[in-house]
């Protein structure tokens, strides 16, 4: 069986006979995880970078660090990268493909003896010693109807002091606003040599799978999880970061 190669060129859905289907994290979305999202989500980079200085900040010796819905583990690597010796990073995705991935891409980087992958739901995972928990562009693919419940495990989890950085593109509740940065995000994609019609035929295979919620849900949802306090640090066009203390 050939080594499966991550970072190639994303064109998935710039294939007119392949049925449009909805979105998911197989193996093909792995292969080409690294361009897809470096192409699609403005800001990325800086995302990842300030996860780790986050870390740098919080994390507690002998605690745990999670990195629920890791993908390929940009995230988990930028947390190693600024962390001690003695904090384990627990990097969670329930695509198998992704956690193959995950190892993969761990093989040569310094301290991967301190990542534990994990091929699971974050909906069922035990949160245990954390003094940071990460949802990178994660909740938006939870059902609804199961946020809260998991920010209230997540906030259960977490040392006294202990804090969530949560990422998520986020809806506008006004119609103007909202076409304003959605269009923008489409320039952003067609900048980046996106064609119309993966732009069209992503849209169309993320509905249902990916649904946002405006900058007041999230922050009344963290509020009713029992964080204590939050901050939100940083947005490019539609998409919104924040930290949340316990």
């Amino acid at each position: 069986m050939p080594t499966m190669r991550y970072g190639e060129p994303d064109d998935l859905f710039d294939r007119p006979e392949v049925p449009v289907r909805p979105f998911e994290f197989d193996a093909d979305v792995a292969r080409v995880f690294p361009d897809m999202v470096r192409r699609s989500v403005p800001g990325y980079a800086e995302l990842v970078g300030l996860a780790g200085l986050i870390a740098r900040r919080v994390a507690r010796p002998g605690t745990q660090c999670y990195d629920l819905g890791c993908s390929l583990g940009a995230v988990t690597r930028s947390i190693l990268r600024h962390t001690a010796a003695d904090v384990r990073v627990v990097a969670v995705d329930n695509a198998p493909a992704m956690v193959d991935g995950l190892r993969a891409r761990l093989r040569d980087v310094e301290g991967a003896d301190r990542v534990e992958p994990v091929c699971a739901d974050v909906q069922s995972l035990s949160i245990e010693r954390a003094s940071l928990v990460v949802l990178n562009l994660t909740l938006q693919f939870i059902p609804l109807a199961d946020r809260l419940a998991l920010l209230r495990r997540i906030r259960a989890g977490l040392i006294p002091g202990g804090v969530l950085m949560l990422a998520e593109k986020v809806a506008v509740p006004t119609e103007q606003e909202g076409a304003f940065l959605q269009v923008l995000h489409e320039d952003f994609k067609r900048a980046n040599g996106y064609s119309e019609l993966a732009i069209s035929r992503k849209r169309t295979a993320l509905e249902q799978v990916l649904v946002p919620e405006t900058i007041e849900m999230h922050e009344q949802r963290l509020a009713e999880a029992g964080f204590s306090r939050h901050c939100r640090w940083f947005q490019s066009l539609n998409f919104v970061a924040w930290v949340a203390w316990t």
